[in-house]
Protein backbone atom coordinates (compact mmCIF):
# COMPACT_ATOMS: atom_id res chain seq x y z
CA UNK A 1 0.00 0.00 0.00
CA UNK A 2 1.00 3.34 -0.83
CA UNK A 3 1.94 5.60 2.16
CA UNK A 4 -0.34 9.53 1.56
CA UNK A 5 -0.10 12.61 2.90
CA UNK A 6 -2.74 13.17 5.16
CA UNK A 7 -4.24 16.06 7.18
CA UNK A 8 -6.56 15.50 9.94
CA UNK A 9 -8.47 18.82 10.59
CA UNK A 10 -10.78 18.05 14.53
CA UNK A 11 -13.66 20.09 14.35
CA UNK A 12 -15.07 20.21 17.72
CA UNK A 13 -14.47 23.08 19.97
CA UNK A 14 -14.04 21.35 22.89
CA UNK A 15 -10.33 20.67 23.97
CA UNK A 16 -11.26 17.76 26.86
CA UNK A 17 -10.85 14.16 25.58
CA UNK A 18 -14.52 12.98 26.36
CA UNK A 19 -15.80 14.33 22.61
CA UNK A 20 -16.44 10.83 20.00
CA UNK A 21 -15.31 13.32 17.74
CA UNK A 22 -11.95 13.36 19.36
CA UNK A 23 -11.85 9.24 19.66
CA UNK A 24 -12.42 8.94 16.61
CA UNK A 25 -9.42 11.25 15.04
CA UNK A 26 -7.37 9.68 17.60
CA UNK A 27 -7.87 6.66 16.51
CA UNK A 28 -7.84 7.74 12.40
CA UNK A 29 -4.77 9.52 13.54
CA UNK A 30 -2.91 6.31 15.44
CA UNK A 31 -3.56 4.00 12.71
CA UNK A 32 -2.71 6.47 9.83
CA UNK A 33 0.59 6.91 11.53
CA UNK A 34 0.91 3.27 12.27
CA UNK A 35 0.80 2.30 8.79
CA UNK A 36 3.56 4.49 7.33
CA UNK A 37 1.00 7.49 6.35
CA UNK A 38 2.66 10.83 6.83
CA UNK A 39 0.31 13.02 8.83
CA UNK A 40 -1.04 16.38 9.94
CA UNK A 41 -3.13 17.46 12.56
CA UNK A 42 -5.05 20.41 13.35
CA UNK A 43 -7.43 20.98 15.80
CA UNK A 44 -10.05 23.74 16.03
CA UNK A 45 -9.44 24.59 19.45
CA UNK A 46 -5.79 25.30 19.12
CA UNK A 47 -5.89 27.74 17.17
CA UNK A 48 -6.50 31.30 17.15
CA UNK A 49 -8.50 33.38 14.52
CA UNK A 50 -11.66 35.57 13.84
CA UNK A 51 -14.41 32.99 12.63
CA UNK A 52 -16.00 36.24 11.36
CA UNK A 53 -16.10 37.18 7.69
CA UNK A 54 -16.78 41.07 8.70
CA UNK A 55 -17.35 42.13 5.04
CA UNK A 56 -18.47 39.20 3.18
CA UNK A 57 -15.93 39.13 0.13
CA UNK A 58 -16.25 42.57 -0.29
CA UNK A 59 -12.95 43.58 1.33
CA UNK A 60 -9.69 41.17 1.78
CA UNK A 61 -9.39 40.17 5.30
CA UNK A 62 -5.89 39.05 6.20
CA UNK A 63 -5.48 35.65 6.79
CA UNK A 64 -4.46 34.59 10.33
CA UNK A 65 -0.61 32.51 10.57
CA UNK A 66 -3.12 29.92 12.24
CA UNK A 67 -5.37 29.79 9.32
CA UNK A 68 -2.53 29.75 6.92
CA UNK A 69 -1.05 27.08 8.67
CA UNK A 70 -4.56 25.10 7.54
CA UNK A 71 -4.54 26.15 3.90
CA UNK A 72 -1.04 24.88 3.92
CA UNK A 73 -2.05 21.86 5.14
CA UNK A 74 -5.13 21.36 2.91
CA UNK A 75 -2.76 22.22 -0.20
CA UNK A 76 0.28 19.56 1.19
CA UNK A 77 -2.17 17.01 1.79
CA UNK A 78 -3.55 13.97 -0.54
CA UNK A 79 -6.16 13.14 1.81
CA UNK A 80 -8.01 15.53 3.87
CA UNK A 81 -10.33 14.09 6.51
CA UNK A 82 -12.65 16.60 9.51
CA UNK A 83 -13.93 15.26 12.26
CA UNK A 84 -17.19 17.06 13.85
CA UNK A 85 -20.10 17.00 15.68
CA UNK A 86 -23.59 17.80 14.40
CA UNK A 87 -25.19 20.81 16.04
CA UNK A 88 -28.44 22.04 14.96
CA UNK A 89 -28.35 20.37 11.79
CA UNK A 90 -24.61 21.46 10.63
CA UNK A 91 -20.72 21.79 12.32
CA UNK A 92 -20.05 24.02 15.13
CA UNK A 93 -20.26 27.61 13.93
CA UNK A 94 -16.59 28.13 14.73
CA UNK A 95 -15.88 25.32 12.28
CA UNK A 96 -18.13 26.98 9.97
CA UNK A 97 -16.11 30.15 10.32
CA UNK A 98 -13.19 28.66 9.52
CA UNK A 99 -14.50 27.89 6.19
CA UNK A 100 -15.93 31.29 5.91
CA UNK A 101 -12.56 33.09 6.12
CA UNK A 102 -9.98 30.44 4.32
CA UNK A 103 -11.86 28.76 1.66
CA UNK A 104 -11.23 31.17 -0.56
CA UNK A 105 -10.93 32.60 -4.32
CA UNK A 106 -7.27 31.70 -6.24
CA UNK A 107 -7.11 28.74 -3.15
CA UNK A 108 -10.42 26.84 -3.25
CA UNK A 109 -11.67 27.82 -6.72
CA UNK A 110 -11.39 30.38 -9.28
CA UNK A 111 -14.65 32.18 -10.51
CA UNK A 112 -14.69 32.07 -14.18
CA UNK A 113 -15.32 36.10 -15.86
CA UNK A 114 -18.63 34.68 -16.92
CA UNK A 115 -19.91 34.14 -13.10
CA UNK A 116 -21.48 30.73 -14.78
CA UNK A 117 -18.84 28.37 -13.29
CA UNK A 118 -15.70 27.55 -11.55
CA UNK A 119 -12.22 25.98 -11.64
CA UNK A 120 -11.83 23.46 -8.43
CA UNK A 121 -8.19 24.27 -7.44
CA UNK A 122 -8.04 21.13 -5.14
CA UNK A 123 -8.35 18.76 -7.54
CA UNK A 124 -6.85 15.52 -7.08
CA UNK A 125 -7.90 14.89 -3.74
CA UNK A 126 -10.10 12.91 -1.62
CA UNK A 127 -12.21 13.78 1.47
CA UNK A 128 -13.78 11.94 4.44
CA UNK A 129 -15.94 13.42 6.83
CA UNK A 130 -16.93 11.65 9.99
CA UNK A 131 -20.17 13.40 11.64
CA UNK A 132 -21.44 12.31 15.33
CA UNK A 133 -24.69 12.41 15.82
CA UNK A 134 -26.83 12.78 19.40
CA UNK A 135 -29.74 11.23 17.53
CA UNK A 136 -29.91 8.12 14.93
CA UNK A 137 -28.34 9.72 12.45
CA UNK A 138 -31.06 8.39 9.77
CA UNK A 139 -33.58 10.49 12.16
CA UNK A 140 -31.97 13.71 11.77
CA UNK A 141 -31.62 13.53 7.84
CA UNK A 142 -35.67 12.24 7.48
CA UNK A 143 -36.58 15.21 9.70
CA UNK A 144 -34.25 17.61 8.60
CA UNK A 145 -32.21 17.00 5.50
CA UNK A 146 -28.86 16.35 4.48
CA UNK A 147 -26.53 18.21 7.40
CA UNK A 148 -23.57 17.36 5.78
CA UNK A 149 -24.62 19.35 2.07
CA UNK A 150 -22.71 22.24 3.54
CA UNK A 151 -19.27 20.82 3.72
CA UNK A 152 -19.80 17.78 1.30
CA UNK A 153 -20.91 19.78 -1.48
CA UNK A 154 -20.69 23.52 -1.08
CA UNK A 155 -17.00 23.49 0.51
CA UNK A 156 -15.17 20.23 -0.60
CA UNK A 157 -16.83 19.05 -3.92
CA UNK A 158 -17.02 22.55 -5.12
CA UNK A 159 -12.95 22.70 -4.58
CA UNK A 160 -12.77 19.52 -6.24
CA UNK A 161 -11.94 16.85 -3.26
CA UNK A 162 -13.40 13.26 -4.28
CA UNK A 163 -15.78 13.10 -0.50
CA UNK A 164 -17.61 10.60 1.39
CA UNK A 165 -19.57 10.69 4.11
CA UNK A 166 -19.50 8.81 7.63
CA UNK A 167 -21.91 9.36 10.40
CA UNK A 168 -22.41 7.78 13.68
CA UNK A 169 -25.55 8.40 15.86
CA UNK A 170 -26.83 8.09 19.17
CA UNK A 171 -23.10 9.24 19.64
CA UNK A 172 -23.24 10.03 23.41
CA UNK A 173 -25.74 7.31 24.49
CA UNK A 174 -24.25 4.36 22.88
CA UNK A 175 -22.72 1.50 24.86
CA UNK A 176 -19.47 1.75 25.35
CA UNK A 177 -19.19 -1.77 22.84
CA UNK A 178 -20.35 0.15 20.06
CA UNK A 179 -18.31 2.86 20.59
CA UNK A 180 -15.26 0.38 20.23
CA UNK A 181 -16.43 -0.43 17.35
CA UNK A 182 -16.91 2.72 15.46
CA UNK A 183 -12.79 3.79 16.18
CA UNK A 184 -12.08 0.00 15.05
CA UNK A 185 -13.86 1.00 11.45
CA UNK A 186 -11.95 4.32 11.92
CA UNK A 187 -8.78 3.20 12.62
CA UNK A 188 -9.37 0.57 9.57
CA UNK A 189 -9.75 3.95 7.43
CA UNK A 190 -6.33 5.60 8.68
CA UNK A 191 -4.51 2.14 8.24
CA UNK A 192 -5.65 2.95 4.40
CA UNK A 193 -5.59 6.60 4.62
CA UNK A 194 -9.07 6.64 3.50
Amino acid sequence: MKSKKIFILLGHPDAGPEPMSRQLADAYEAAARAAGHEVRRTNIFDLSFDPVLHKGYRAIQELEPDLKAVQENISWCEHFIIFHPNWWGGMPALLKGLWDRLFLPRFAFRMWKSRMGWTPMLKGRSARIVVTCGNPAILDYLAFGDFTASLKRSLLQFAGFRTRVTTFGLSETSPDKKKESWKRKIASYGKRGI
